[in-house]
């Protein structure tokens, strides 16, 4: 479990499109993903990528775009 001090945003609107139409997760993935963010305080991205909803390189694909679009 990933814990955090600070709590975390809630995941943007842009991040959730991205997350729907390039990495193709389904409204019940995201929903437990953005579930688990509020509940550890952790980033979206990361709870999804432990919990197995996306690999490692979709995780880089995802942290890589919201350095640059995010």
């Amino acid at each position: 479990m990933v814990i955090c001090t600070t709590p975390q945003p809630v995941p943007s609107a842009a991040l959730l499109r991205f997350l729907r139409h390039r990495l193709a997760l389904s409204e019940s993935a995201l929903a437990l993903g953005i579930r688990q963010s509020q509940l550890e305080q952790a980033p979206l991205p990361v709870v999804l990528w432990r919990y197995g909803l996306i690999s490692l390189e979709q995780l880089d694909a995802v942290l890589a775009w919201q350095d640059s679009d995010g």
